[in-house]
């Protein structure tokens, strides 16, 4: 299936995957090829794992938006995301001492992308 990782600012990645996992209002959800079509809120703060068709995983913070399935694709809109790898972890572990409640949970979102723990 395809799958488009799109933020704001930037496509973060595209592709054909064999399985997507993401966090949305009303839970995980893990999709795959023709899968019934679904519209989902993404939650504040949550992880998106694709396995692409080459047998490769990647993982992205995925803060907000929306992800729209087909039985064809998979599209997430997301207000803000990182890939795992472009992750500052010593940042995130620092961001986890806000104030804000919104910015803790996407510094653990991030640290949980770049498989770290909180």
């Amino acid at each position: 299936m395809s799958v488009e990782l799109v933020a704001v600012e930037r496509r973060l990645w595209s592709g054909e995957a064999t399985f997507v996992v993401a966090q949305t209002t009303e839970g995980e959800i893990g999709i795959m090829p023709g899968h019934e079509p679904v519209l989902g809120q993404l939650v504040e703060g949550g992880v998106v794992k694709v396995n692409t068709t080459d047998g490769e995983t990647f993982v992205a913070a995925v803060h907000g938006g929306f992800l729209s399935v087909t039985a064809e694709a998979v599209i997430i809109l997301a207000e803000s995301a990182e890939l795992a790898d472009e992750i500052d972890v010593a940042e995130a572990r620092n961001a986890l001492q806000a104030d804000d409640e919104a910015e803790r949970a996407r510094a653990a979102a991030r640290l949980r992308a770049a498989g770290q723990t909180a």
